[in-house]
């Protein structure tokens, strides 16, 4: 294999315009040299080389009619980067932002997430760049009918199973299965994520988030201590972040903040989060609307932000869940939160730290949960959620979440455990990589090449 800044290169030219991926690609590739020179077979085998092109990369038109009776058109994505470990498993993203750069560094993240689980699931990805914000349930359904349409030839529940992400949640992805199935003419697990009264899991929609905090509190527990009392630091107002601050609530932690797209809300007394629920989830309403109840909460617009930075990170805290979107936290964010008192990181959300910020905490030497492994809740209910649908069963909560907690302690321990092999204890970002990378290669060289 050629050194990073050769592969890079490449992929610039092979795949223009895609900054999120080449991102996502050298922070990877920067810790697998340890283990690509222990095991020299993964070059000669071409590892590599394979993992950073996908299997397959779809790209559609999702053409539909608004309520004015206008055609609107979108663009779709689906990649499927890998599936050696097993079917194609990632979420669908829709968000202005989405482009092919974006779905790519998702689904080649999705590739180490899944196989950290230890579950059988190969890696993808997909969207489009439509905002739901602002439509009425019927544009909604109508976009969701449209873009099925386009992909239902090329999923399945043995092929590609996909989930909910930023913008997708119970309505979209009813809207989804119900055109699959009309196209289809088959009920199965084909979608996650699906209401409980469908063939959904109860637990998918808290996953994430719970994952999230579980994974801290496994680091903690590593440190001897616990999260009970902990003041907690959380960005964003979405399921992840909604979720990990009712699990921290029930943990004993204290939550102080959250964010949305217009500002950022701090209550140092501690966030009333069933109250946060009804306004994000009932309601779809902005997080100013808590003043009205909590007068002696702060709300911070986006408009007051210093040099565009996070309130969030500016808190005094015990324990950061970065839970909002990709690179949401600078290094300048970093070292303010180790300056004040912040001691374990994990993230909620997909890539939310810069590689500036992954340095500082890394080099501070605090409990740092990467995304790949802290995050990965999500994709372990999804495939509880597969297991249930294949064998037409449904599970109590309480069961779906302590398999949870034993999936999320596994990761840690396989990430921990991979640090500590390579002489770097405590550094989950190696620990996680090479983890993940390991049981993809190995199923990659013995299946042959492919």
């Amino acid at each position: 294999m050629s050194d990073v800044s050769t592969i890079l290169d490449g992929l610039r030219q092979s795949s223009p315009g895609q900054a999120e991926f080449y991102q996502a690609v050298e922070e990877v590739l920067e810790v697998l040299t340890p283990v690509l020179d222990a095991e020299p077979r993964y070059r000669e085998e071409g590892v590599i080389e394979r993992l950073l092109e996908p299997e397959r990369q779809i790209l559609f038109r999702v053409a539909w009619v608004d309520d004015a009776g206008r055609v609107r058109v979108n663009k779709g994505f689906r990649v499927q980067f890998n599936s050696a470990l097993g079917p194609y498993k990632g979420g669908l993203r829709f968000h202005p932002s989405v482009n092919g750069g974006i779905i790519k560094f998702l689904g080649f993240e999705q590739i180490f997430k899944n196989a950290l689980t230890g579950l059988p699931l190969g890696g993808a990805k997909g969207g489009a760049d439509f905002n739901p914000k602002g439509c009425s349930r019927g544009e909604v359904m109508r976009f969701c009918q449209a873009y099925m349409t386009a992909l239902y030839r090329h999923i399945g529940a043995t092929v590609d199973v996909p989930a909910g992400d930023i913008g997708v949640g119970h309505r979209e992805i009813g809207y989804l299965y119900g055109q699959y199935r009309r196209l289809s003419g088959r009920f199965e697990g084909v979608l996650t994520g699906k209401a409980i009264g469908w063939g959904g899991s109860l637990g998918r929609k808290e996953a994430t988030g719970y994952g999230c905090v579980y994974f801290a509190e496994n680091m903690l527990a590593e440190r001897g201590e616990s999260l009970a009392g902990k003041t907690c630091l959380v960005s964003g107002a979405g399921n992840v972040a909604l979720y990990t601050m009712e699990k921290l609530v029930e943990l004993g932690a204290r939550p102080v903040t959250c964010s949305d797209s217009t500002g950022t809300l701090i209550h140092r007394a501690g966030l009333d989060v069933p109250l946060l629920k009804s306004i994000k989830e009932r309601d779809r309403s902005a997080l100013r609307g808590y003043l009205n109840t909590h007068q002696d909460a702060q709300f911070i617009p986006v408009s007051d932000y210093e040099s565009g930075r996070s309130p969030v990170w500016q808190e005094a805290g015990d324990v950061a869940f970065p839970c909002a979107t990709q690179n949401e936290l600078f290094g300048p964010d970093a070292e303010t939160l180790i300056a004040n008192g912040v001691t374990c990181v994990s993230e909620g959300a997909n890539m939310p730290s810069t590689r500036e910020a992954i340095s500082v905490f890394l080099s501070a030497g605090i409990s740092y949960g990467p995304g790949k492994a802290a995050n990965a809740g999500g994709v372990a209910v999804s495939q509880l959620e597969m297991q249930q649908n294949a064998a037409m069963a449904s599970w109590p909560a309480e069961r779906v979440d302590t398999a949870l907690r034993a999936v999320m302690h596994d990761i840690h321990q396989r990430a921990s455990h991979t640090a500590r092999e390579f002489g770097v204890q405590g550094n989950l970002v190696l620990g996680a990589n090479i983890a993940g990378f390991r049981r993809v290669a190995d199923a990659m060289i013995e299946q042959g090449v492919y």
